[in-house]
């Protein structure tokens, strides 16, 4: 809001004025007779302005109004300041600058002021600043302050883009007008940062700023001021026109041809939108938030009148306008810079165009259209303009006016233009271009035509996944995983294609089926039923209409309704299981279609959450695929795979072992111990080292504690051998948990000899990466063995406050008992927010309610954990009796409720 905007919505609003400030209150303030009685009085009105302004607002007043209501209110404040304490004379003048230069001032923002000195600054005059600044910081304002003459003005700007654009939007408050209008002069363009200068600066600034959010413009906590499509954006328009046209605010825009009038009132009923946001997270935050966090997205729903409806909560409801509007304020972004480039950066110049075809052409690496009639007499000419950029890299973007008349066409994507033969094989041709699929797929988004041309997309686009993991909407989260998918073909890092990866995308016959697969694997969502089903069931159709063939057609549809298994089953199940591996080769049926489905599972994950990627997550998808792989090739059954893969690691752990130190006979008779399920679950390499640690150790040192990181393996193994104990898992797990180790998985091994080999996988709790520090590593293996030799469970370590994103979401405790009658075993499923100490806290109630641990299987998705534990009674029967469960379930329950 500029000056005129600010005095126009005062000027008309005077009974509000009245009711907000209370003038004979704040004149009785600095008539008082001693200072902290004066900085009491102006405490107290501020205090009334604010709860007033509050009133208001909740009471339904525009916004604008209150932003404009309370900048003219600090106004007053420190107007009566300056005269107060400050200088107070005619020689120097306090200007507003920022927000508060704008007008815009919300209700916990900073009152930014600039001092531009008229004469030398004695040290009369500074102490009387320094008691201004302070008295400002006493009554409560959060003051940025600075002290200039008009050269240091000068100087400062010139050497600082953020200094040059808060002085352009400075106002007077007090003090004479020259002086303000000296600043203007020495900041000017003939002076400092002339237009082109200043545009391409203000350009950089938001591409850096954009970058830190992923470019992403639906991201499920958004910034409302920084994030892409925020009031950073819009405020850059009005700070380039500003600079440019020497107007204030955004209507100049109109004046000058850059925007027609439907497209300012939606720029401006889109900043209303975003100011009414941020006043409520101010004022239900109490202090200055930007943030639209999980903590406040309920309230602030509540605050615009939206009701949970079926499938469709009140906080979805909301967030989908949001997202709506900073969509909108983004092409709005994009069309105006683009045009502000032609006009600032190439004035006196129209440069050639070079025709593509009989519809486009390209002007300055820009695209455009040849007519502003090509989409009205060729619709599908709306998707041959994004094939058009893809083959010919070259084409930097799109021009600011295609991009209006782009946005001005899109009703003509009707049933009739998706039915067109000649706009489905465009879209096909767009998929099966070997570059700039995943960049192109955005850009329609953003224009509006993916949702346009696909239904199914438009329903999911601005959906949010409000839960512990997703950091996207729906819809961008799809098109981050076509992103990872395209990086399996060209890497931006190493982890995007490692050897595993690269012969996988190199096998795949057609790409374009991955992609397809990666579009609709998520369409489903929001519907109420089974999304993957849903999605299917979208794909298919899709497919059908675009002339796939049938064999395709149902491999699309088969990885969306597929695509959570292979994650699933790397999490949940035995990998080393051959029985597993069978089952789930079984589901895949063929080499194709695991290759698919490990593409698809990898860039799910990595477009889901950049933290669910870790190294541990990585190997478990990694040695499914392979031994599935192997499973699929070899064609043998569980039972002759488990004796040929048993037999196989066994000869490939000899070969690692030292026999000069460890003679044939010491490793038979150890081995001769162990079960055929011990080799099935460790990599020769770990059986290697098991073995060795085992033979070289006397019984007296027992028990053994050893750490190795592998460099396959995502995590640190801890690998304890000790006589058997049913405490031991107990106590490990609450150690390892008092020594800030997050616990990956746990691999529960008994010999026959009665001793117990656990190895559990673990990650340093804060930095989430292994342990390789090797004090800490001597710290673990002196701690553990401590405490197994003194039989205590450490208590748990302090429960911190629970963290900001669970607060949000409700994961109550389950637990459930299901038979695994091949192994003679009961398999206890808990599921339940993640806490320091699960495990132990688990290992606790087992050990007391006569509970045997025989394997685990751990698994933490985001801050929600769903374990699974296999395990019997005292006497090695499976735990089926219904009353010691329920005492088991309830123990568990009420531990991690706690």
């Amino acid at each position: 809001m500029n000056l005129a905007l600010m005095q126009s919505v005062v000027s008309v609003a005077d009974e509000s004025l009245e009711q907000a400030l209370d003038f004979e209150a704040l004149e009785s303030a600095f008539e008082q007779d001693s200072g902290p009685t004066v900085l009491a009085g102006c405490r107290a009105v501020l205090a009334r302005v604010n709860e007033r302004l509050k009133q208001r607002f909740f009471g339904g007043a525009p916004v604008e109004e209150i932003v404009g209501l309370r900048a003219f209110c600090i106004d007053e404040v420190i107007r009566r300041a300056w005269h107060y304490c400050g200088p107070g004379d005619s020689a120097h003048a306090l200007l507003a600058v920022g927000g508060y230069g704008r007008g815009e001032l919300h209700p916990y923002s900073d009152v930014d002021i600039c001092i531009v000195l008229g004469s030398a600054l004695d040290d009369d005059t500074r102490g009387r600043i320094e008691r201004l600044i302070t008295f400002l910081w006493d009554i409560g304002l959060e003051v940025g302050h600075s002290v200039r003459t008009v050269d240091e003005c000068e100087s400062a700007a010139s050497g600082d883009i953020t200094i040059m654009t808060n002085l352009m939007e400075a106002r007077l408050v007090e003090g004479p007008a020259a002086l303000l209008e000296a600043v203007r002069a020495a900041t000017a363009t003939d002076r400092i940062w002339a237009t082109d200068l200043f545009f391409k600066a203000k350009l950089d600034e938001q591409e850096r700023r954009h970058q830190r959010f992923n470019d992403a413009f639906q991201q499920l906590e958004p910034n409302i001021k920084e994030s892409p499509g925020g009031l950073r954006d819009i405020q850059i328009i009005a700070w380039v026109a500003n600079r440019h046209f020497q107007t204030a605010g955004l209507r100049g825009l109109i004046e000058n041809g850059f925007l027609t009038a439907d497209e300012y009132a939606a720029l401006v009923r889109g900043r209303h939108h975003l100011w009414r946001i941020r006043c409520a997270l101010h004022y239900l935050a109490g202090r200055r938030e930007d943030r639209l966090l999980f903590d406040y997205q309920r309230r602030v729903s509540e605050v615009f009148g939206f009701v949970d409806e079926s499938h469709n909560r009140a906080v979805e409801q909301f967030m989908r306008g949001f997202y709506r509007t900073v969509r909108e304020l983004g092409r709005l972004n994009e069309m105006l810079l683009g045009l502000f480039q032609e006009a600032i950066l190439h004035p006196d110049r129209e440069a050639r165009a070079s025709p593509l075809n009989r519809r486009f052409q390209v002007r300055g690496n820009y695209i455009e259209v040849t007519s502003d009639q090509v989409f009205r007499r060729t619709p599908p000419a709306l998707l041959e303009i994004f094939l058009l950029i893809q083959r010919n890299p070259w084409i930097k973007g799109v021009r600011a006016s295609t991009i209006r008349l782009i946005r001005e066409s899109l009703y003509l994507i009707d049933d009739k233009f998706r039915r067109d033969i000649r706009a489905r094989s465009l879209f096909m041709e767009i998929i099966r271009q070997p570059r700039l699929i995943g960049h192109e797929l955005q850009r329609m988004h953003r224009y509006g035509v993916l949702a346009a041309y696909l239904p199914e997309f438009a329903r999911i686009e601005g959906l949010m996944q409000f839960d512990l993991f997703h950091v996207y909407t729906v819809d961008e989260h799809l098109l981050f995983v076509l992103l990872m998918m395209r990086r399996f073909s060209y890497p931006v890092t190493t982890e995007d294609q490692p050897d595993l990866v690269r012969q996988a995308i190199e096998r795949i016959p057609k790409l374009e089926l991955l992609y397809i697969a990666g579009l609709y694997h998520d369409v489903g969502k929001g519907t109420g039923r089974d999304h993957s089903e849903v999605g299917a069931q979208e794909a298919t159709a899709f497919c059908l209409a675009h002339g796939l063939s049938n064999y395709d057609t149902n491999l699309v549809a088969w990885l969306v309704n597929n695509h959570l298994v292979m994650s699933a089953t790397s999490q949940r199940e035995d990998i080393y299981d051959p029985e597993v591996i069978q089952r789930f080769a079984a589901i895949v049926g063929d080499e194709a279609r695991l290759d698919y489905l490990f593409l698809l599972t990898i860039a799910d994950i990595r477009g889901t959450n950049p933290q669910l990627w870790t190294g541990w997550k990585r190997s478990l998808i990694f040695e499914l695929y392979l031994a599935t792989l192997r499973a699929l090739r070899t064609g043998i059954e569980a039972r002759v795979e488990r004796v040929e893969r048993t037999e196989a690691t066994r000869q490939e752990a000899r070969k690692l072992i030292d026999t000069e130190r460890f003679p044939e006979h010491s490793v038979s008779l150890l081995w001769g111990t162990l079960s055929e399920e011990y080799f099935l679950r460790h990599r020769p390499i770990e059986i290697a080292w098991h073995t060795e640690t085992i033979l070289e150790a006397d019984e007296d040192d027992l028990p053994l504690i050893a750490l190795r990181n592998f460099d396959s393996k995502g995590g640190t193994s801890v690998f304890i051998y000790a006589t058997d104990s049913d405490f031991l898992f107990a106590i490990a797990t609450a150690t390892l948990d008092r020594l800030r180790l997050d616990v990956q998985d746990a691999r529960i091994i008994t010999s026959s000899a009665g001793y117990t080999l656990d190895t559990f996988t673990v990650l340093d709790a804060e930095t989430r990466s292994v342990v390789d520090d090797a004090q800490r590593l001597h710290d673990i293996q002196s701690r553990l063995r401590s405490a197994l030799r003194a039989r205590e469970i450490a208590p748990a370590r302090a429960t911190p406050a629970v963290s900001r994103r669970l607060r949000n979401f409700s994961v109550p405790a389950s637990v459930t008992f299901t038979p695994d009658t091949v192994n003679a075993r009961t398999v206890m499923e808990v599921i339940a927010a993640d806490r320091p100490g699960f495990l132990s806290l688990v290992g606790r109630a087992m050990q007391n309610q006569g509970v045997r641990l025989h394997d685990a299987r751990i698994a933490t998705i985001g801050e929600r954990a769903e374990d699974y534990f296999y395990i019997t009674d005292f006497d090695d029967r499976p735990f089926e009796n219904a009353v010691r469960q329920d005492a088991l379930r309830g123990e568990i329950i009420a531990a991690l409720n706690d």
